[in-house]
């Protein structure tokens, strides 16, 4: 992989993080508790929960990704970024592009 493509790769890293940050925030808001005292039916009441959940799974999810992609921030200059752990070879610039915290390549992967 070259510099340029380093870079590159860098940069979407960096813009992936800010967006995951800003959608953290507000699954931040949306997981907290339903007050008991809120004038919700019962149904109003169990849908409510019901996307609270769902929140909670997104967030959960968005926070291991926000994790990886700082992770791959920091592997970004090493010699080893790119190379699949599983058969040493590089993984493809636009498998990269999409999941910049990959460590496996697509085939790799594919056989988990």
């Amino acid at each position: 992989m070259t510099q340029k493509e380093k870079n590159i790769i860098k940069k979407k890293i960096e813009e992936d993080i800010d967006l995951l940050k800003e959608q953290i925030a507000i699954f931040e808001e949306k997981v907290k508790p339903i007050s008991p005292d809120c004038s919700l039916g019962r149904l109003t009441r169990l849908e409510a929960m019901g996307e609270q959940d769902v929140s909670n799974k997104v967030l959960d999810e968005s926070n291991i990704r926000l994790t990886r992609l700082q992770n791959a921030l920091l592997r970004i200059n090493k010699p080893m970024f790119g190379i699949c752990i599983e058969c040493e070879e590089e993984i493809g610039t636009g498998r990269m592009m999409v999941r910049p915290e990959s460590v496996r390549c697509v085939a790799c992967a594919n056989n988990l």
